[in-house]
């Protein structure tokens, strides 16, 4: 079987003295690429990096994590579109991300305001580019929801969807795609998202370095290896036969990067 994590921040510093490690357990696992997701000009310029040395294993996703949006040096912002327009004609990138909005990381409505700028100045890019946009969405599905279709976007991941599981069908309607990780083997939040997901809308992540307390994961570092035991609990929450979500996720990956 083939799996692809969609999301890992493999330029997060976390990786640096393991990444020949990481991408090795992660072929013995059967996984046959990720997406390297970004989050400030730093990480952007490390998984174009990353991409261009490990050509059709590693591919980038550049952009600006809403974390980052009120540390943002002067002209960062400028600098990162630049880099993501020279990597496209590079043709050595194959999404904008990860980008988003997330009220726990806006102190006040001043960095509120700068984190729906970055953010629309982003889409724009990834519009302008035929980019997919990989979406950050914690506690701003609703308002994101109501965003996107105010551009002309070549394909759109929600990553980690958790709630509201509500607008889900209207996500979906859309053609968007939803990336879910291992809580999907443990959490039954992203259970529930599972289900109400069609098969042919869900990519596999692993969110990495993020850490996992569930007794599975614990003391173990995060890494794409970890997707066999994603994909596992998709098919079983699926009621299909393993290697078929397997198959299909794989097909969804393709299609959404254009892999």
């Amino acid at each position: 079987m083939k799996y692809t994590d969609a999301h890992i921040h493999l330029s997060d510093p976390e990786y640096k003295q393991k990444t020949e490690q990481v991408i090795k357990d992660a072929k013995q696992a059967g996984v046959v690429a990720l997406v390297s997701n970004s989050v400030n000009l730093e990480t952007s310029k490390k998984s174009l990096q990353l991409a261009q040395d490990r050509k059709d294993f590693v591919y980038a996703a550049l952009g600006i994590h809403p974390w980052n949006v009120s540390k943002l040096a002067p002209n960062e912002l400028e600098q990162t579109i630049e880099l993501i327009q020279n990597a496209v004609n590079a043709k050595a990138i194959v999404a904008v991300g990860e980008i988003g909005t997330d009220p726990q990381y806006a102190k006040n409505r001043q960095q509120k305001d700068q984190q729906a700028q970055v953010f629309q100045h982003t889409l724009k890019t990834a519009e302008t580019l035929q980019l997919p946009a990989i979406i950050h969405s914690r506690w701003s599905a609703p308002k994101i929801l109501e965003t996107l279709p105010s551009y002309k976007l070549r394909g759109v991941l929600w990553h980690w969807f958790s709630t509201p599981t509500e607008i889900l069908p209207k996500i979906t309607a859309r053609g968007d795609y939803v990336s879910e990780g291992p809580p999907t083997t443990f959490s039954d939040r992203t259970k529930e998202v599972i289900k109400l997901v069609p098969l042919e809308n869900l990519l596999t992540e692993t969110d990495g370095p993020v850490h996992y307390y569930d007794p599975a994961f614990k003391d173990r570092p995060t890494t794409p290896a970890f997707i066999p035991e994603v994909v596992k609990a998709i098919a079983e929450i699926k009621k299909v036969k393993e290697d078929e979500a397997a198959e299909q996720i794989h097909r969804n990956f393709t299609t959404l990067f254009g892999i």
